[in-house]
């Protein structure tokens, strides 16, 4: 009598088949057609890239590590970090406001949702870029009184930077808050409830109970909202921010190589995502070890981890 794996279940790990029964693993052609298929179409798409006179890559290898390029990756790096940041910071207060039972704090943490979700990245960035157009001046004092405590102009203190690092985290902080809401909502409030029975103040269970908790939802949407804001970064070029891409375009301004300039962009943006995806994984992994299930591992971990498994079993026939 013969059984294939899918029709019978599986013996004990680490133990001899079934008596009178031969396992035979299930044959998946499809699965060797396909990746068959998909390397050719790859290593097809890299050979014409490679060899497409139309890219000039000695241009591309000119200006992959070219000083002008490292200024503008370095705004980059720098808006990316401070707009994550401050969204998160931001985002993460809106989210309590949003869960307070106070109405006031819900309403104005839903205001702040709707407007800066609602509108476009693009819009909100040149608003800020432009913003001395709606106030000259910037001042602090009393409302409705002639007190004034600071006054500057507004294009002193909102220089592009300033302007884009406002539009992008204002922007994140938005998308934030609803991440952390639905982190924080997934812990089971008896955590909160066994906390408050032990003496701990509010803010101390949020700190030390729920958000840590909360993690497990919340870094994987968070990471991609990481590399989303990297890429997102291209758009201060509206207002001569001098980023990556705003440097790029001045570049293929003057030489008129659009493509290979836009591939050295490419490059260096591949590289960074790559870069932030490593410690994404990292936490992922930290703060999920506790709910961790079999059968959900990668596929590339299984077949390491079958290897492993074959290296320390010894065969059967070299054992006797």
């Amino acid at each position: 009598m013969t059984l294939t794996q899918e029709t019978m279940p599986a013996p004990p790990a680490g133990g001899p088949n079934p008596p009178g029964l031969d396992v035979v693993p299930v044959r998946h052609y499809g699965r060797w057609i396909a990746a068959v298929a998909s390397v050719l179409a790859l290593a097809g798409l890299i050979g014409s890239l490679a060899k497409n006179a139309n890219l000039h890559w000695d241009i591309v290898s000119d200006y992959l590590f070219a000083g002008l390029v490292f200024d503008g990756l370095t705004t980059t790096l720098w808006l990316t970090a401070a707009a994550m940041a401050l969204g998160l910071g931001l985002g993460t207060l809106i989210a309590v406001m949003r869960l307070s039972t106070s109405p006031v704090l819900y309403g104005i943490g839903t205001a702040f949702v709707w407007v800066f979700r609602g509108t476009p990245l693009l819009v909100q960035i040149i608003f800020w870029g432009y913003a001395a157009a709606l106030y000259q001046y910037v001042k602090i004092g009393i409302p409705f009184t002639d007190v004034t405590f600071f006054q500057a102009e507004t294009n002193s203190l909102l220089t592009p930077a300033i302007a884009a690092l406002l539009a992008l985290g204002l922007n994140e902080a938005a998308y934030a808050s609803e991440i952390v809401r639905a982190g924080i909502q997934s812990v089971d409030p008896g955590q909160a409830e066994a906390a408050h029975s032990l003496g701990m103040r509010p803010a101390l269970t949020m700190r030390r109970i729920v958000l840590p908790q909360a993690m497990r939802v919340i870094i994987p949407p968070m990471g991609n909202e990481t590399i989303n804001m990297l890429k997102m970064t291209a758009l201060v070029s509206v207002i001569s921010a001098h980023d990556l891409m705003s440097n790029i375009q001045d570049v293929y301004a003057q030489n008129y190589q659009v493509i290979p300039m836009l591939v050295v962009a490419s490059l260096w943006y591949l590289a960074l995502v790559t870069l932030l995806s490593i410690p994404q994984a990292y936490l992922e992994r930290r703060y999920g070890r506790g709910s961790a299930r079999a059968g959900h591992t990668s596929p590339l971990r299984r077949l390491l981890g079958g290897a492993t498994r074959a290296l320390r079993t010894p065969d059967k026939k070299e054992a006797r």
